[in-house]
């Protein structure tokens, strides 16, 4: 079973966003990165899938020289191999990000069983990258798994719509987008971070096409949080603070 897993590095949650002066991009100097949820449980179901049936683990995604960090940490969790189609650290459109990808996966000598990807990005959730590729690879896709079961070269998923579930029936190879919940992806031991900085990562130059989205600019959502309100000094703030208590229904 050779499984590949392809991933996108992404600002943590939970991190200040501050825009470039153009307002066009994301200022990333004082970011923290990780990747999606999503792909955390791809990477597990990979990882997994080899331990019990044997084969390779590959890792693939497009970004920056610094995505190599988020390859190395999931090498560390079980992963044969990573390749990094190296960019100049902006985001290229979902097209141009696909026809990557898939020029990527084309010319590799391993034929892959099985393509994971997490079900949407954490960024812009865009939700194609993994449509787009499993058209121009011609291949079967099934999309917000949540139960996932390999036989006999049959891959049956189960995905959740509402309150019913829909299972699916694949043969490989085939493109499977899978959603926080499928499993409970390990972290990553010490002996396998030691491990990891001696896997190897290649570094490849995609092609890269002329963009056919115009990013025009950014705006950052309004925040809801207030902040500390001074309410007053001593025994004149208690007034106030009674008000308060009142609003949020602690007195009547």
């Amino acid at each position: 079973m050779n499984v590949l897993v392809c991933l996108k590095r992404v600002p943590l949650a939970g991190s200040t966003f501050l825009l470039t002066p153009d307002s066009k991009d994301i200022d990333t100097k004082h970011l923290g990165f990780g990747i999606s949820p999503h792909e955390e449980n791809a990477v597990e179901a990979g990882v997994q899938l080899v331990e019990q049936m044997g084969g390779s683990l590959t890792l693939l995604t497009l970004g920056p020289t610094e995505a190599e960090e988020q390859l190395r940490s999931q090498l560390a969790i079980g992963a044969s191999r990573a390749i990094l189609l190296e960019t100049d650290g902006e985001d290229w459109d979902p097209q141009a990000t696909a026809a990557a990808l898939v020029e990527a996966v084309k010319a590799e000598e391993t034929q892959f069983d099985l393509l994971l990807f997490g079900a949407e990005s954490a960024d812009s959730a865009g939700y194609q990258i993994h449509i787009r590729l499993a058209h121009a690879l011609g291949l079967p896709i099934v999309t917000n798994v949540k139960s996932m079961k390999i036989e006999n070269g049959i891959a049956e998923c189960e995905r959740v719509v509402g309150t019913t579930r829909e299972i699916y029936q694949t043969p490989l190879p085939a493109v499977i987008t899978v959603r926080d919940g499928l499993n409970i992806p390990r972290y990553p031991s010490v002996p396998g971070r030691i491990q990891a900085r001696k896997k190897p990562v290649d570094h490849k130059k995609p092609t890269a096409q002329v963009p056919k989205l115009e990013k025009v600019s950014l705006s950052v959502a309004p925040s809801n949080t207030a902040g500390a309100q001074v309410l007053g000094k001593g025994a004149e703030a208690v007034p106030a603070l009674v008000e308060v208590l009142k609003t949020i229904g602690i007195l009547a």
